[in-house]
């Protein structure tokens, strides 16, 4: 059903039912009464919630899902998604790199706990359903020709972490007695690209969503601090800028950290730390499916039986074909022109579909639960990973972009 939505979503948009994109940068009074909160932007934000809201609506009625609950409800968490947003556009919140996730599981988590919404909207507390229509829509910003473009130094950095940093995180948790599905989530996030990671490897592994909330909540504390102390590090040492760029790119878990950190040291670190950062996050869908397929086989039997192709059928999320799908069709199908106009809408519903599933996850999620969770074994097993990322991340960064084995890359 999420693929169905996600799909009908993107049809409608490339059939020009494009409303315009809500703004929600600011950064005083002045700019909430003209931009932000002006009756031109709030028209923007009520058609964006129109287009969601019918393909979700009827994909929740053919689930089952009472439609009248789903709808009020959906209203609720789509307004309490436009305040996460909101909060994460001042310009205060994108300096420190406090993205939207952030707000929208911390406003989730203090309503959970002190309000009734959970049970009174319980029909629209869907994580999972936003959660996967979201990565669906996802694969039209995941472009073939992007990857190209990134370069390839930016891809072969992108490879050696991903592959290096997720076996050792996986080593490093199962060591520590993690579970095998909190192992996987926490492997895929400090890898490959944080949270969007995360939601994908949660996805593909049919994971628990509290323990998705908490892998988020480990990979946005920590970003923080990295984000700070990174720039500075590369600065005092003199590292060389697209060197400290390509370093940024593969340690830090968000974009807005990657972006605020690189222009904390210059403009050509901030280039190099978003091209190597790009190339990371186009291999979502790539392990994405890895992990389905691994994860069908490593539940489908022991090690001695073969896990027959109708099981691996059974178990995986039709959201991956979804994604693939939509990134094939945006690759080699559509024209330059669709999707360079259609790409600003399709970021700004597939960041609606993160919000909602973020408050629903905060709303979902017992603060007890999280402390209690595996004796702060995972964070420990995250740290560690994230150690030695920040190490082989340096030494590839050097190799790749310090003109050691090839000649040092410009990127103006």
């Amino acid at each position: 059903m999420a693929v169905l939505v996600g799909g009908v979503i993107i049809l409608l948009i490339l059939a020009s039912v494009r409303p315009d994109v809500p703004r929600f940068g600011w950064g005083g009074a002045a700019d909430l009464s003209t931009t932000v909160l002006g009756a031109p932007n709030v028209s923007r934000w009520l058609q964006l919630g129109i287009l969601l809201l019918i393909p979700a609506a009827a994909g929740a009625r053919l689930m089952g899902v009472r439609l009248v609950p789903f709808v009020v409800g959906f209203a609720m968490l789509y307004g309490l998604g436009w305040v996460s947003q909101f909060l994460a556009g001042y310009a205060g919140s994108s300096g420190l790199g406090l993205e939207y996730v952030i707000y929208a599981l911390g406003i989730g988590l203090l309503l959970g706990h002190t309000t009734p919404l959970r049970r009174r909207f319980a029909e629209a507390v869907q994580a999972e359903y936003y959660i996967k229509i979201g990565l669906v829509i996802l694969g039209a910003s995941v472009l073939f020709s992007e990857l190209v473009d990134a370069g390839l130094l930016g891809i072969a950095q992108a490879l050696a972490v991903v592959i290096s940093v997720w076996t050792f995180c996986f080593w490093l948790a199962k060591r520590l007695h993690v579970d095998d599905e909190l192992a996987t989530m926490l492997s895929s996030a400090v890898s490959i690209c944080g949270v969007s990671a995360a939601i994908a490897t949660c996805g593909a592994i049919q994971g628990d969503r509290k323990k998705l909330s908490y892998v988020t909540s480990l990979v946005l504390v920590i970003a923080v601090p990295m984000m700070i102390v990174m720039p500075w590090i590369s600065r005092a040492s003199g590292m060389p800028d697209a060197v400290a760029g390509a370093w940024l790119g593969g340690t830090l878990d968000t974009s807005a950290a990657v972006v605020a950190a690189g222009e904390l040291v210059s403009e050509q670190a901030r280039n190099a730390a978003v091209v190597v950062k790009l190339s990371q996050n186009v291999l979502i869908g790539v392990a994405a499916f890895v992990l389905t397929v691994w994860w069908s086989m490593r539940r489908g039997g022991s090690a001695t039986n073969q896990v027959s192709a109708a099981v691996i059928w059974e178990r995986f999320p039709k959201f991956v074909l979804g994604f693939l799908g939509v990134s094939m069709v945006f690759s080699f199908v559509l024209t330059a022109d669709s999707v360079r106009d259609t790409r600003a809408l399709l970021n700004a519903v597939r960041t609606a579909w993160f919000a909602l599933a973020f408050i629903s996850i905060g709303l979902e999620t017992s603060v007890s639960e999280l402390v209690k969770t595996g004796g702060g074994r995972p964070a420990y097993a995250f740290l560690g990973a994230q150690a030695f990322n920040i190490v082989v991340t340096l030494v590839l960064a050097y190799l790749l972009f310090g003109g050691i084995l090839f000649p040092a890359p410009a990127y103006n």
